[in-house]
């Protein structure tokens, strides 16, 4: 699918790289030493409108289309990936209220969800199943008065400790597996929840990553999301656009790597010149260059068929994969072309090395992605 951004899409481009290196780099390393969660920035992006930045205008939103929010993510990433994995998770919970949620619904929750006075967490993984997405055990028991209540665990839910609305996945019977899966809009306040604090990670320590204990929560009949059992169907619909999402973190993490890496072998004096004059470096990155724009190619080809209400899941899986592992090898690279420098914390890219990380893992590891791939090869999407 052949596109170029148009003039306002480079426009916004350019706003949100302002906004970023203006707003979101300088306190990176701070937030990320203290752990801190970014709340000032979300705040200051709700603002803007950015929190529902591919939402209708009659739902708080801003009306923009997947693209620009894919371009805000690279660039929110390159600066600091908290930030940005903080919206791909508030904007999983609010994409799935707006698929599928009824008029009432969308009035109710997508609203300040979209006009970021809410912040949202979407709940799916466990700590028994995450690449098995049917594998789970958080039960949800029909009431006599048309309601449910709620009980079980889950477990890495970005933004779950700060999220007012959270969108959870919950099953009728783990023996129905897929057919007994179902979705609820759950407040943050629900009586019975309990949230846990930080987990302690490798990277991102100041997103906010935690884990929901659950426990008889009771949730009236109009919190469930579309007809019950659907719930499977629904989420798999939002990692499909999720993983574009990520890929565009990945992108930003990539670049920001390499930014970095071109910064410092420009002044890095070895043997008695900069170390950019040497063969070795030149080649990491072209290299670094190289997989970053294939990987932006990938996701913006992902990103506008999904604009185009095209089928995409192949090509999400393709650029998630892809950009996920060029963030790796990038991130990889940096570091060693900082040398010991790149082992402290004195440059940004030991931080970048810590986050790339992830994105081989979340919204399904490169394994999950490669299975994606295959299935869609073999029913013949070539």
């Amino acid at each position: 699918m052949e596109f170029e951004l148009s003039p306002q899409q480079e426009a916004f481009r350019r706003q949100a790289r302002e906004f970023a290196e203006g707003q979101v780099r300088p306190g990176a390393a701070l937030r990320d030493r203290e752990g801190r969660y970014p709340s000032e920035i979300l705040r200051k992006m709700g603002e803007l409108g950015w929190m529902g930045l591919i939402f209708p205008p009659e739902f708080g939103g801003a009306g923009g289309d997947f693209i620009g929010y894919c371009l805000l993510v690279e660039e929110l990433a390159a600066a600091d990936a908290s930030v940005a994995i903080s919206l791909l998770a508030h904007n999983l919970c609010a994409s799935q209220i707006h698929q599928f949620g009824t008029l009432e619904q969308k009035r109710r929750f997508l609203t300040p969800l979209a006009c970021g006075e809410h912040i949202g967490a979407w709940a799916l993984t466990e700590p028994g199943g995450g690449s098995d997405a049917l594998a789970l055990q958080t039960r949800a028991q029909a009431q006599p008065d048309g309601g449910w209540r709620l009980s079980g665990n889950k477990y890495f839910i970005t933004n779950g400790s700060q999220a007012q609305t959270m969108v959870l996945m919950a099953t009728i019977d783990p023996a129905l597996r897929s057919r007994g899966i179902c979705a609820f809009i759950l407040e943050g306040d629900a009586p019975g929840l309990r949230r846990g604090k930080n987990i302690d990670k490798l990277g991102f320590q100041s997103s906010d990553t935690t884990a929901l204990m659950l426990r008889e929560v009771p949730v009236g009949r109009d919190r469930l999301l579309g007809e019950a059992g659907t719930g499977f169907s629904q989420a798999m619909r939002m990692l499909d656009a999720g993983r574009i999402g990520l890929a565009a973190m990945a992108v930003g993490i990539a670049r920001g790597a390499l930014e970095a890496s071109l910064a410092y072998a420009k002044k890095r004096q070895a043997f008695g010149r900069a170390i950019s004059g040497f063969q070795a470096i030149r080649t990491a990155l072209s290299d670094m260059a190289t997989d970053i724009d294939a990987a932006r190619l990938l996701l913006l080809r992902a990103a506008a068929l999904k604009e185009a209400g095209r089928p995409f899941t192949k090509e999400a899986a393709m650029a998630k994969l892809f950009a996920s592992e060029a963030a790796m090898r990038a991130a990889t690279k940096s570091v060693q072309i900082h040398g010991g420098y790149g082992y402290t914390r004195a440059y940004p890219v030991e931080r970048y090395f810590r986050e790339a990380k992830l994105c081989e893992i979340g919204e399904g590891t490169s394994e999950i992605q490669r299975m994606v791939i295959a299935r869609e090869l073999l029913k013949g999407g070539l």
